[in-house]
This record gives structure tokens, C-alpha cells and sequence, in this order.
């Protein structure tokens, strides 16, 4: 009895010495590094572009002016309608013209006959004179007005010209292929071509503006363009001729335009008011859905850049201090990078600095982990749901 009075205390001892171990050992369960999406980053060259605003203007404008006074008589032309270049667009009064060209043939006439009859006396002195019959004198003075009238002639045929070209205007036409505008005078209104004498200018009779194709003026910031030029020396950036760097119309319905640009002009001088430079690009508009005076947003493709990652958009985030990555090191922890991040090419954001080649970058998952924690990281994909809590606690959760 003694004998097992005392083993019973060492026995609950023992049991509470191995109980208390089992205890240490199953303490609470250690939870599994949150699981993110991450996509491993490479290098590559991608277009530069930047988005501008620009407007349209017509490839060619002609003011069409009245180039003779008179009475307008009646509009030949549909407003709105596509002319063609000598296309009759107004009438006016002929009547005044036709007696002036009329006048002009008949003092031609005269002179023509003055001129004959000139020739023939100086033709009869030039025989007479070596037969003595008449003075030199005389001779000279027979000449002088055989030459007199023959300019009389020419001034007479110049007159002629004149009223013809003038009776011409009288039917005004289009300088060029284009879209006749509205009409600015009507019928029996009396218009005038310029003069010296007052300085009024001739009368504006309608527009015509060639649509196809069109030009769309923009300007660049000659501080842009300084950074792109010194990316350019450093080799970050390669820049388009101008004749290869096109542009991608925006029209304001947010719809893109069919066809793209070509730029055709870039001034050589900065704009002193605004600091900018102008440059002007040649869009193909067959359709006609341009029109001139839209002001459009532009995509210009100014070259490539080189060396640079892109990032969904997802995987940048901003602070205070500016933008930055999380990626996951080789070693499963996490690690901030920051980034230089300024323009975006779609969804994605264009890193030219504070990436290496092979970083995980972290897009899906960003907010359950932080730097210098684990996580477990899986490849990304554009329709992958986000991660979050639920994913890196739900296999804790099922363990207990």
C-alpha cells in the first residue's frame, strides 16, 4: 500500500511534465505567406507617343474675290457642294465689259488702218528717195509716223487684252478643287475688286477649301522636346524622322480615326508667347469626316523608347515621395523598388528607371503584403481576380 501511495504522485507528475510539452508544441498555427500575382519583367522597346491636342485646317483655302466691279447676276454653284477647279461659281454683269472689249477691237481696228496706210506712204519715200523725187526729210518724218501707228497697233491689241481678260472675270470661277462655302453676297448685290486709289479691297464672294487631304496643327513644349533630344544623345530614346513619325487622330466622340497622319512640318523657331513649337501633320480624309476648325485629341509617334519595362497599371503605386513597385526577391520577401513612371502605353505603365530585368513585379495582391514580409508569388494574368486577405488566410483557416 505504501509502495503505490507513492508511485501515484510521480505518475501525475510525469503527466503533467508530458502534457506540458505537448502543449509547446502544438502552439497556435503559423499562417502561410499571403499568395500574389506577380508578372517578371523584361526589357523590351516600345513606341514613344504623346498625346496632344490639335486642330484641323484645310490643306488648301481660296478666298474667291470679285476681280471686276459690277452687279452680281445670279450663284451657279450649290453651298456646300464639291467644285472643281474653273468650276463657274458667280455671274456678273457682263453688259459693261462686252461694250469695253467691243470699243477696244474697234480702236484696234483704227489703228491697224492708220498703220497700213503709214506703211504704204514710207514704203513709196523709201523708192523716191534714191531718185531724188523727194527730200530725206521727208522720208524721216514718213517712218516716224509708220512706227508711231505700229505701237498705236500694239497699245490698241494690249487694250483688246484687257477688256477680254476683264469681260472673262465677269464669270467667276474656282481656283481650285475643293467644298465651295456659303455665299456671302447674293443676287444683285453690287460688288468690287480692288483699288489703289480708295485701298477698299475686293469683295469676298464665297470660300473654297480643299478637304482631302487636311492638315492638324499642334504645338510640343521646347522643354519636352529638350528632354527628348537629351534622352536621345544618352540612347534611351531614338527619335522618327519626320516623315516616320505619324499621328492617331481622336475624334471627339472618343472614337479613333481610320487613318493615321504624317507629320510634314515642324517650325524651326519656338513660339516667344507660348513657348512652344508648331508642328503640322497631313491626314488622309477621302471620307470628308474631318472638317476644318475640329479640334481633336492626337497620339503622335514620335520614335521608340529603349530599354524600358512595362508594368500593369496595378503595379505601380504612388506616395509622397513618388511612384514605386513592390517586387518578390528571390528569396520570397518582399522588396520596394522606386520607379520612374511618367506615361502609360494602354493599361500599362512605361518604367524607364528602378526595374531589373527578371523582377517579379507585384500586380494582384499589393495590399495583403508588405516590404521585408513573404509572399508566395504565382504568375499574373490580364482576368485574374485580385488577390486579397481571403487568399493567404483561407488555408490557415482550414488547418485549424
Amino acid at each position: 500500500m505504501k509502495s503505490t501511495s507513492m508511485r501515484t504522485p510521480v505518475l501525475c507528475l510525469s503527466l503533467l511534465v508530458l502534457a506540458a510539452c505537448s502543449g509547446k508544441e502544438q502552439g497556435p498555427p503559423q499562417m502561410p505567406p499571403p499568395t500574389v500575382g506577380v508578372v517578371e519583367v523584361q526589357p523590351q522597346k516600345v513606341p514613344l507617343t504623346k498625346d496632344l491636342v490639335g486642330r484641323l485646317s484645310a490643306y488648301r483655302s481660296a478666298d474667291v474675290r470679285a476681280r471686276v466691279s459690277g452687279v452680281v447676276l445670279k450663284r451657279v454653284y450649290t453651298e456646300g457642294t464639291d467644285v472643281k477647279q474653273g468650276q463657274s461659281l458667280f455671274q456678273i454683269d457682263p453688259a459693261p465689259y462686252k461694250a469695253a472689249l467691243a470699243n477696244a477691237e474697234a480702236a484696234l481696228a483704227a489703228s491697224q488702218a492708220n498703220y497700213t496706210n503709214a506703211h504704204v506712204i514710207a514704203n513709196r519715200d523709201r523708192q523716191l528717195v534714191p531718185q531724188g523725187y523727194i527730200s530725206r526729210q521727208q522720208l524721216d518724218t514718213d517712218e516716224a509716223n509708220e512706227r508711231s501707228s505700229l505701237a498705236a497697233v500694239k497699245q490698241a491689241e494690249a487694250n483688246v487684252q484687257t477688256a477680254r481678260v476683264n469681260l472673262g472675270y465677269t464669270n467667276v470661277t474656282s481656283p481650285i478643287d475643293g467644298r465651295a462655302g456659303e455665299q456671302q453676297v447674293t443676287e444683285g448685290a453690287v460688288v468690287g475688286n480692288s483699288t489703289a486709289d480708295t485701298g477698299a479691297s475686293a469683295t469676298l464672294l464665297t470660300t473654297v477649301d480643299q478637304l482631302d487631304p487636311l492638315y492638324v496643327n499642334f504645338t510640343l513644349s521646347a522643354a519636352d522636346l529638350d528632354r527628348l533630344r537629351h534622352a536621345q544623345a544618352t540612347g534611351n530614346v531614338q527619335l522618327a524622322e519626320q516623315n516616320n513619325t505619324t499621328v492617331q487622330i481622336t475624334l471627339p466622340s472618343g472614337a479613333k480615326y481610320d487613318h493615321t497622319g504624317t507629320l510634314d512640318f515642324s517650325d524651326t523657331t519656338v513660339d516667344p508667347n507660348t513657348g512652344a513649337i508648331n508642328l503640322r501633320a497631313v491626314v488622309p480624309n477621302a471620307e470628308r469626316r474631318l472638317l476644318p476648325g475640329l479640334y481633336v485629341t492626337l497620339t503622335v509617334n514620335m520614335g521608340d523608347l529603349n530599354k524600358v519595362f512595362l508594368v500593369p497599371q496595378t503595379g505601380i503605386q504612388r506616395d509622397p515621395v513618388g511612384a514605386y513597385a513592390l517586387v518578390v526577391g528571390k528569396d520570397g520577401n518582399v522588396a520596394q523598388k522606386r520607379v520612374m513612371a511618367d506615361n502609360m502605353r494602354g493599361n500599362d505603365w512605361i518604367v524607364t528607371s528602378g526595374l531589373d530585368a527578371g523582377d517579379q513585379v507585384i500586380v494582384s495582391g499589393v495590399q495583403v503584403v508588405k516590404p521585408g514580409a513573404p509572399a508566395k508569388a504565382t504568375p499574373w494574368k490580364p482576368d485574374q481576380a485580385p488577390a486579397g486577405p481571403g487568399q493567404g488566410a483561407a488555408p490557415a483557416a482550414g488547418h485549424q
